[in-house]
């Protein structure tokens, strides 16, 4: 039987894109996994927070894809540092769905192994920002070829420690925490 994990990301809004995702797809089945998506093969009819908390619940693991989505042509980033206010331009810069930030979120508030993927070019801000949720977020390139990077060392590697961290969680649900086997 497949492992259910929720894989999260925006519609694809390219040829690249969709590539990435029906790649990212067939390699997860391939290694016994069942991806599952709101709005794409599986649906619900409460509202979208209420469907992706049932689907979570019910899975092993998250899969973030930060695909960009919105070009920011011209635009400045506010911040304040040690009581000064400063700013630095994020122009030519990409965010991605806030439904990428909202449901990796979600994911680690409940406890589950988390796996973000960021395109190249779209903003490390909230839990896109390296280190947030303590664990290596690799930024693909969709300038390069697909399959290339899934065949790379580093893609198969988290891939691989992603699937040993879902089977570790999935193995431990129903055990008490202090449980020990």
């Amino acid at each position: 039987m497949a492992i259910p994990v929720f894989l999260s990301h925006p519609k694809p809004c390219n040829d690249k894109q969709q590539e990435f995702i029906r790649s990212l797809r067939a390699i997860l089945v391939d290694r016994g996994f069942d991806a599952r998506t709101l709005g794409v093969n599986e649906y619900d009819t409460k509202v979208p927070l209420a469907g992706v908390r049932r689907i979570m619940l019910e899975s092993n693991g998250v899969m973030v894809v930060a695909l960009a989505r919105y070009e920011i042509k011209t635009g400045r980033h506010h911040y304040s540092r040690d009581g000064s206010s400063a700013s630095d331009s994020i122009n030519g810069s990409w965010m991605t769905s806030p439904w990428c930030q909202i449901e990796a979120g979600m994911g680690f508030q409940l406890g589950l192994p988390v796996l973000t993927f960021r395109e190249r070019g779209v903003r490390a801000d909230g839990v896109l920002e390296h280190g947030v949720m303590g664990s290596y977020m690799p930024e693909f390139d969709l300038s390069k070829d697909v399959a290339a990077y899934f065949a790379s060392e580093e893609c198969k590697q988290l891939i691989r420690q992603f699937e040993s961290h879902v089977i570790h969680f999935r193995d431990r649900k129903g055990f008490p925490i202090a449980s020990s086997w």
